[in-house]
């Protein structure tokens, strides 16, 4: 499991870090709710935990933000505010667990553990759709405005990557990780070669382009302009 933890207090991060290493997991840290924005942003996490008060941005409001930009991972806030009043306001904010401090380590990775059972119950989807294109996980197969595309594997787990993060900048090192399963860069154009077929395949012909390209950066899909 690959987790992000989003703690100020130094003392509670190493603990947690140090337990959730211990038992297999691979786990990043930010310190302030600023930086765990960025990293939720830039990188696939199964499970977010996300202290309250935090530093240049506060728990909840970080967690209100990735959920305005549709990121469904899963939240598990950590907090020292116990009331209930407290608990209901970070679940309304879009958490989906709430944790009081002090916490056992082991309730702490049961409920982790739980939370990824359930996004795993809830990401068996068999249809992704993005404006008028729809994939289909289960026939394998692609369609624009009710025309056929024909795909190569290796195009069709690229559009299935990038609908699954419609809307959001994704960058080549997290194509390579995820569609070829390289963790270093080969040094090859093996990306944009991919991308301009795919676009070609799922724009040419169609009056508004959905593969976008953001300069130093990497690529975006979403519907519309």
């Amino acid at each position: 499991m690959r987790i992000l933890l989003v703690e100020d207090d130094a003392g509670t991060a190493a603990y947690i870090i140090k337990g959730l290493k211990e038992s297999g997991h691979v786990i990043d840290h930010a310190a302030d709710g600023r930086d765990g924005w960025h990293l939720a942003r830039e990188n696939d996490y199964d499970v977010l935990i996300v202290d309250r008060m935090l530093p240049a941005q506060d728990g909840l409001s970080l967690i209100q933000a990735l959920r305005a930009a549709s990121d469904k991972t899963p939240i598990l806030v950590l907090s020292a505010l116990a009331e209930v009043g407290d608990r209901v306001e970070g679940l309304r904010a879009g958490a989906d667990d709430y944790l009081v401090k002090p916490f056992a380590f082991a309730e702490l990775l049961a409920r982790l553990d739980a939370l990824l059972r359930r996004a795993d119950a809830d990401s068996a989807e068999t249809t992704l759709c993005v404006g008028d294109l729809k994939v289909d996980l289960l026939a394998r197969s692609v369609e624009r405005a009710g025309k056929r595309l024909d795909l190569q594997p290796r195009e069709f787990r690229l559009l299935e990557y990038l609908m699954r993060h419609a809307g959001q900048v994704v960058t080549r090192t997290m194509l390579l990780e995820n569609v070829w399963d390289y963790h270093f860069d080969p040094q090859t154009n093996v990306i944009d070669v991919h991308v301009s077929r795919l676009r070609s395949k799922i724009d040419k012909g169609f009056d508004t382009p959905m593969l976008h390209t953001v300069r130093g950066a990497g690529y975006r899909l979403k519907a519309g302009d």
